[in-house]
């Protein structure tokens, strides 16, 4: 299964995942934060894991499906940056080029969703 857009938001979601990564070993290291950066990371690193599944869709419900999950992966994971943010285990500067990827992917997987399901 193939879709236009396909290609960006592969990129989009690994280089994400790799910021995440790194982000979180920071948490680890530096902040000594164990339980909210396991769950960034879990959720971050799923959004392209997810994306990258859909390439391997048996129909198109189930590109739409692995597209949905990457979509609520990724809301959550806007929740973790949240907290660690109102929590100062990050500053807002530290956080707000990942947080403008991180709503590039959200509009990016809204818009592939929404042109899938208009499509089929």
């Amino acid at each position: 299964m193939v879709l236009e857009g396909k290609g960006a938001i592969h990129i989009k979601s690994k280089n994400f995942a790799v910021r995440i990564i790194r982000l979180v070993q920071f948490l680890q290291k530096e902040k000594k934060e164990h339980v909210l950066s396991k769950q960034l990371l879990k959720s971050g690193t799923s959004i392209g894991a997810n994306v990258n599944e859909s390439v391997y869709a048996q129909s198109k419900a189930d590109f739409i499906s692995k597209m949905s999950i990457a979509l609520k992966e990724a809301a959550e994971t806007e929740y973790w940056i949240d907290l660690l943010e109102e929590t100062e285990y990050v500053k807002v500067e530290q956080v707000s080029d990942l947080k403008s990827e991180l709503e590039e992917v959200l509009k990016l997987l809204t818009s592939i969703i929404k042109t899938s399901k208009k499509n089929s």
